[in-house]
């Protein structure tokens, strides 16, 4: 049984909540105050004593990051790095593994843009290919299919959880059945779904997850962590090393650190870091479980609402569906429609075509008007926000 969450307290430690009526949650979620406490606190003593010594002052303030993010998806602290976002977090994974021409890697239609890219990439630079598994009825990534397109040169299998341009939760834990028993390196991106889940990485099979701090775990811009699993990290060489992920051991060879930071580089935020790690705090201790059903439910109930309006078109798919909600109304453009509700304190985005090309091509998507709810938001906050929709 999932514990019950006190939304009074919560608004009360979400300074933004008294500003806006904030649905942009899939863009940047709003920082409870003791994430911006702690970096504030990190960077007033930074100015008074200087910033290499202040390290050293806050060393555990900083090592709590590790231990508070391990903790929020039952991994190990040397099993995480900390680095400056999603994208640079998935990328050490993505171009540090030997691939080779003709090697596959296996996606799916809802693939995020900066991800497949990177596969063009490696196509034009290295000669790999690109298989993608189809949707099911559902939306969905058809599983049966994902595993019959395994063959003798799938070389590595990369999901997005959440996409940016819906309620859609893939399947990840049956595509880390899969992987698992096919023995080939899993890469999850999670960049939606910390926060917004519960996340278990022994439950989701992956060997790597890589996730960003400004989402839905509510830290700072400019910070995310990579999970590399144990057993998975020497299948691959980061693309960058330093003298912060290796040591220089003699003219001809260097020696890489045994954990996950072989990951990172020397510079980074502190300051920035260690509000990641009060946020992972802050998370655990609500019970992502409890901050789960809550914002789904709020979601659902979102989705119903727009529903009933006339000319609205909700887009969600997905058995599973989560707290980001896609949709359009006739005759009125979504960018408008953003700037509009702008004006009446009203945080949204706007999905475009080109975040998702596969999905939008398969679907005949134009942008849609993005709202993505979390577990601070209100439910009169859901009626006001169905209401100005409707008096547009």
């Amino acid at each position: 049984m999932t514990q019950a969450l006190d939304l009074a307290a919560i608004r009360a430690q979400t300074p933004g909540v008294k500003e806006k009526l904030h649905f942009n949650n899939a863009g940047a979620g709003l920082m409870p105050q003791v994430v911006l406490d702690a970096q504030l606190s990190y960077l007033q003593t930074e100015a008074l004593n200087g910033g290499y010594e202040t390290a050293v002052l806050m060393a555990s303030e900083i090592e709590n990051s590790y231990t508070a993010i391990a903790r929020l998806i039952n991994a190990m602290p040397d099993e995480i790095a900390v680095v400056e976002n999603a994208t640079v977090a998935w990328a050490q994974v993505f171009y540090g593994f030997p691939f080779k021409a003709g090697d596959r890697v296996l996606t799916t239609e809802s693939e995020y843009a900066s991800n497949f890219i990177a596969f063009l990439q490696l196509k034009k630079r290295l000669g790999i290919e690109i298989d993608v598994a189809p949707s099911d009825e559902t939306g969905q990534v058809y599983c049966g299919q994902l595993e019959a397109m395994i063959g003798p040169k799938t070389a590595m299998i990369c999901l997005n959880h959440i996409p940016t341009n819906g309620g859609l939760v893939q399947p990840a834990e049956k595509v880390g059945e899969i992987a698992q028993a096919h023995n080939i390196p899993y890469l999850l991106d999670a960049c939606q779904s910390v926060g917004q889940l519960h996340l278990d990485v022994d439950e989701l099979k992956c060997d790597f997850l890589s996730a960003t701090g400004r989402k839905y775990l509510r830290g700072p811009r400019g910070t995310g962590f990579l999970y590399a699993r144990k057993g998975s990290m020497d299948l691959l060489e980061p693309a960058v090393l330093d003298l912060h992920s290796a040591k220089w051991t003699s003219s001809t060879a260097y020696k890489m650190r045994d954990d996950a930071r072989r990951f990172e580089n020397w510079e980074n935020n502190l300051a920035a870091k260690v509000g990641l790690g009060v946020a992972a705090d802050y998370a655990f201790g609500l019970g992502t479980g409890a901050t789960e059903e809550r914002l789904v439910n709020l979601a659902n109930d979102l989705r119903k609402k727009l529903s009933s309006i006339r000319g609205s078109e909700v887009f969600d798919l997905g058995e599973r569906k989560g707290g980001i909600t896609t949709f359009s109304l006739a005759g009125h453009d979504p960018f408008t429609m953003m700037a509009k509700l702008r004006e009446q304190s009203i945080n949204t985005s706007v999905s475009d075509r080109e975040s998702t090309l596969l999905d939008a091509t398969r679907r005949n998507l134009e942008p849609m008007l993005r709202a993505s709810v979390h577990y601070y938001n209100s439910e009169e906050e859901v009626d006001r926000f169905v209401e100005a929709i409707e008096a547009l």
